[in-house]
This record gives structure tokens, sequence and C-alpha cells, in this order.
């Protein structure tokens, strides 16, 4: 092979930098790479290979055409060849130009050797000074390689593999997170070990749900019957004793009837009493005398039914509490029915907690389960409280969200009054941190498709 000055090859090699260096895209620089090398280091054909997303050697370009198609048997064989040659060379060890011949490769590759290539080819992996394999160019000739040629082929492996780790840009570092991975596995297991001891930590798992302070036994005060409100005497959220007068219903009605009934008794008893006078001497007054007593004793009947609901029309406190109701206003003058719950009489001194536990948030809970209350009056500290009773079903909260009521017992909410609002956060059994992490994706997957 004809010797060239090496001082003259300076200019050459410059040139050749600079055309890598200012290559637009990938299919430039493997122009760049296959077709001006020839300047420097003269050879019969060249053939770039890169590294794909998944680790392996593509046939990129080829010294002289303009496309390279992947289902070619000659692009099979040179991705196949130059993965042979690669195997045994480590990015991190600053590999060297490798001249070789039919005799390195095995016997399969070797048959095809005499039909693609000449005598003598060379190998020189593309590594960047990071340790990162961005692939590597093949070369062939028909006389065996110089030292002078490698040394320059050496000289522009690290342009090379530059230009094409800075145009493949962000997929690179994948790939070579998963070199280094393969290369120095002892020396990342150690991390992956903490991550996979941090994704089986137990954790608590827990959910926030909307929460009032109630009282944990109440009686419900209802309308003993159907009537109009009339007044309350009691102001709401308000203690009473057990015969205070609470709820006036208007007597009117009632009144007016049971003064109709009274006219009509007396009436029932006027015509009873003439028809037993007149029983004596005519036989049809006797047959009329059982009907008009009849008729006394249900008029009677009435009038003690009228007499009885005019005194239900007031409502007392069965026992000491607190008067829970809303606003007055919202019930005078509100036809009510017999049943209908006006308020309930509370006992102080026993408080809870309910929560309305949204559907989608819902966590597996058990009696006994710690709870944390946060108020809107006072966000900064929390009362605590025991889970007492959960729902089977599924009911319509205040903001119509289908959701599950959740009963707690305050522990240390003496100073704290029925009606308050705010968040409580309620604890469910222990998991890893990995269940607690996908929990939300997996159950949204599983509704979604099914799996």
């Amino acid at each position: 092979m004809t010797q060239i000055d090496p001082a003259g090859l300076w200019p050459v090699y410059a040139s050749l930098q600079r055309q890598a260096l200012q290559a637009e895209d990938i299919a430039a620089l493997g122009f760049v790479v296959a077709n001006e090398t020839w300047h420097l280091v003269p050879y019969q054909q060249a053939c770039v290979c890169l590294v794909d997303g998944l680790g392996r050697l593509q046939l990129q370009t080829v010294s002289g055409l303009v496309s390279v198609h992947e289902s070619t048997l000659f692009t099979q064989w040179v991705q196949k060849v130059c993965t042979h040659r690669l195997a045994g060379c480590s990015p991190q060890g600053g590999s060297l130009a490798q001249p070789f011949t039919v005799a390195d490769l095995p016997a399969d590759l070797a048959a095809s050797w005499q039909e693609w290539w000449p005598a003598h080819a060379l190998c020189l992996p593309l590594d960047t000074l990071r340790g990162v394999r961005v692939g590597a160019l093949l070369l062939t000739a028909e006389q065996p390689w110089s030292d002078p040629q490698r040394h320059w082929l050496q000289l522009l492996r690290d342009t090379y593999a530059h230009a094409f780790a800075y145009l493949r840009g962000r997929p690179l570092r994948w790939h070579a997170y998963w070199q280094r991975w393969k290369q120095q596995p002892r020396r990342l297991l150690w991390p992956a070990a903490g991550v996979l001891a941090l994704l089986a930590l137990p954790v608590r798992t827990s959910v926030l749900a909307p929460a009032e302070i109630i009282a944990l036994h109440a009686e419900a005060v209802t309308v003993p019957v159907d009537g109009v409100v009339k007044a309350f005497h009691v102001e709401p959220n308000h203690n009473v004793h057990a015969g205070d007068l609470l709820v006036s219903l208007d007597d009117t009605t009632l009144r007016n009837r049971l003064a109709v009934a009274t006219e009509a008794l007396a009436t029932a008893k006027a015509d009873a009493l003439a028809a037993q006078q007149k029983a004596f001497d005519q036989n049809q007054s006797r047959a009329d005398l059982a009907t008009l007593q009849g008729r006394v004793r249900e008029r009677s009947a009435e009038l003690t039914y009228l007499q009885e609901s005019l005194q239900r029309l007031e409502v007392h406190a069965s026992h000491d509490g607190l008067f829970v109701y809303s606003d007055p206003n919202d019930w005078l003058g509100k036809p009510v029915t017999t049943g209908e719950r006006l308020g309930q009489l509370a006992q102080p001194g026993a408080l809870g907690v309910l929560v309305w536990l949204p559907v989608a948030d819902a966590i597996n809970l058990s009696e006994g389960a710690d709870m944390r209350v946060y108020l809107q009056v006072h966000p900064l500290s929390a009362l605590s409280a025991i889970l007492e009773q959960t729902s089977y079903q599924a009911s319509l909260s205040p903001e119509g969200v289908a959701s599950y009521h959740i009963r707690g017992r305050l522990i240390d909410g003496k100073a704290e009054h029925i009606g308050l609002r705010g968040v409580a956060k309620v604890y469910g059994d222990r998991y890893p941190l990995a269940y607690w992490i996908l929990r939300r994706p997996l159950g949204t997957l599983r509704q979604r498709v099914g799996l």
C-alpha cells in the first residue's frame, strides 16, 4: 500500500473533524464517516453500524450506497459480524482498532466472507470518553492495515463517537445506563437492592374525607301529630332540662274540630234521650234507640281523640341534653306530619365524628382504627378518635357524593361542640410502599381494562 507523508494528513484530519461536527443529523454524519474517511485512510468499503434503543447493532450507512435495506442478506451478515467483533471489547477499556480476517470469524459467518469482502477488514468501536458505545466502523481492504492507519483511525474515533452521541441525544443516555448496568452489575446492585427494600417497607394506608362533630347518644325529636309549627321555645343548640317545652304546634284547627265534636256529642245524646223516652209506647223509637246510642259512643270517642291530640301539640324534653336543630325561621308556619324530625336531643358529654368516605377513596377499615380530625376552626391541631362503626352500603353525602358513613368516638373532644366540620384522616392496615404508590393506578387500570 502506498505510504503517505503523515505531516500532510493533518489538514485532512482537521477537515474530517469539522465535517463531523457540522453534520445536521445522523444520516449526514454517517455519510461523512463512510465516504469521507477514505481521504485519510484508504479502504475498499466502509460500513457504519449504530446501537439502537434496545442495544442492538443496526447497519446505518455503507460507502457508495444511497440507502441501506434491513432485509438484505448483506445487511444481516454485516450486523452479525459487527456484533461478534464487539462482543469481547468493553467501552470502558479504551478499545482500539481491531484488524481481522476470515479466520477470526466463526464458520457460519466465514462462509459468506468471500462473497462480500476482500481479504482484510478492520473494526473500530465508536466509544465516547464516558464509556458509552454508540456503534462501530467496519473497513475492508485488499492489503493488511498499517500502524499509522490504525493511529489515524484511533484519533478519529473520539470525534465520530461524540458526534453520534450528540445527535442521538436523550435515547442514547438510557442505553448508556443499560450498558453500565451490564458491565458493572455489582456496582449498581446495592442501589437496586436499596430501592427494592424501600418499596417493600410497610406503611400505613390512610384516606382523607369530610367530617362533622356529632353526638354519639342522641334522641330524635319528632312531630307527634299532623299540624303546623307555631313556635320554638328553645334557641338552637341550647341546653334543656327534662320536661322543658321545646316546640308548640298551632292548635286552631284542633280547637275548632273539638268545638264541633262537642256540639255533635251533645246533639247525639239529646237524640238518644228522646228516643229512650218514646221507647215505652213506640216500637219504632225502641228500634232506633240502639243506633242513636252507638252514635253517642262514636261522638264521644272522637271527642276524646281530639282532646288527647290537643294535649300532644306541645313537645317536651324527655331528658336533659342539648336541643340541636336548624334555624327556627325554616320551620315556623310549615305544615308537618306525624313522625317528621324536627331536631335531636343530644348528650353533649359523648361526642363523636361522622365521616363521609367517598366510594372512590375507600380502603379496608377495621373497628378500633385510629382517626385524626382536623376542624376548620383550628386546622393546626388535630383531635384523636377511634373508629366504631362503618356502613355496608353507600349513600349520598351532603355534597351529593356516593359515600360510606363512618362513625368514630372522640377521645379528647370535650372542648368541641356539635356541628363543627372539617376533614378526618382515617388509618387502615399496613401494606408495602409499592402497594401504596400503585393502589390508585392499579384500581383505575382494572376498572378500565378489567385486568
